[in-house]
């Protein structure tokens, strides 16, 4: 018996679209052919021009932030040769770690510096009186070094353990998320926190610069402008969104008996009467980490039926670990009360 769900799927690191992926790799060759002189001049203008560490704390921070897109401009030659070869990710552990590490580095300098550079400039001009604040951001480098030797240690729930394919969660039911946990903290806190603290600054200077009557009114729209850009920038590139993981996406499935998936060599006795399995003895396809309550579905008659309800599993694609689903004709009855009760 085929089943087939409409629920995300996991097929380890093969590309299901190997075109598409070949059209990304070719996005990310160009991108890093055009990114790379480009960021290695600006490096050299503040190295050698500007002498960025005798400069104001502004340049510093720029500096900083042009470092952080270096890290991305790394792991993009890399993910466009996995692409290329079809694959999402690299099935190396450790260049899988590496890329992970590098793009939550980046990720999180991005936004340290941003928010950094809005602090800046809200001391600047709306509290220009306030000394202590000012001399303070002027030792800009101690500021970059501590924000760089902080953000190494949150980085750190990336390397703690091995994924699925590199995947950023496992899909263990109450089992062993302590990890997962602690990366969704750290993910979330490092992107809403910076996020309501650029927000109030970018307010309060544009604010403050509407209230002027001295001076260029092209200059002080242009500087309003700057600002509110940084906050729309990071609303684009840093705030939590679905992406592709919104869309609906279905594969098919041979349905498991419980007494195999019962085995030991697979899930060992943990599979209930009212439960059931699905997948492949290789692995390869599977539900995943947000795809609890999605349907399994078997085909009958020219009509899908529903079977089963995506549960739990023991991680994600794994070889002789299927997925685990509700066994819905165990709730018949209960389905049809609770309908009669509440129609």
């Amino acid at each position: 018996m085929i089943a087939s769900m409409g629920t995300h799927i996991e097929p380890n690191c093969t590309a299901e679209n190997k075109h598409l992926y070949i059209f990304y790799s070719s996005v990310m060759i160009v991108e890093f052919i055009l990114a790379l002189p480009l960021n290695l001049t600006v490096l050299y203008l503040f190295i050698f021009k500007l002498k960025f560490w005798k400069s104001n704390s502004n340049t510093v921070f720029l500096f900083n932030l042009v470092v952080a897109d270096v890290l991305l401009l790394i792991c993009l030659p890399v993910k466009a040769y996995h692409f290329q070869m079809g694959e999402r990710r690299s099935k190396n552990g450790f260049v899988c770690k590496a890329m992970l590490f590098m793009l939550f580095l980046n990720r999180g300098a991005s936004i340290a510096f941003l928010t950094v550079i809005s602090v800046d400039r809200y001391f600047n001009v709306v509290h220009p009186q306030k000394k202590n604040f000012l001399k303070a951001l002027k030792r800009s480098p101690h500021i970059s070094v501590l924000i760089w030797l902080l953000l190494l240690p949150l980085t750190i729930p990336t390397m703690l353990k091995t994924f699925e394919c590199c995947n950023s969660l496992n899909r263990e039911g109450e089992e062993d998320n302590i990890t997962d946990t602690l990366r969704e903290v750290v993910f979330f806190t490092q992107i809403l926190i910076p996020f309501f603290i650029l927000v109030f600054c970018t307010v309060q200077v544009v604010q403050r610069l509407k209230r002027k009557t001295v001076g260029d009114r092209t200059k002080l729209r242009r500087a309003v402008f700057l600002v509110t850009s940084v906050v729309l920038v990071f609303s684009i590139c840093f705030l939590p969104c679905t992406g592709g993981d919104g869309v609906l996406k279905q594969s098919r499935l041979p349905v498991i008996e419980n007494k195999v998936c019962n085995r030991p060599a697979y899930l060992s006795g943990r599979v209930r009467d009212h439960e059931m399995c699905a997948g492949y003895i290789e692995g390869g396809t599977d539900t995943c980490q947000g795809d609890s309550g999605g349907p399994l579905v078997c085909h009958s008659d020219n009509t899908f039926v529903l079977q089963g309800v995506t549960s739990w599993g023991k991680g994600c694609a794994k070889p002789m670990k299927p997925g685990v689903y509700t066994r819905v004709s165990k709730f018949v009855d209960w389905i049809a009360e609770e309908i009669k009760n509440n129609s």
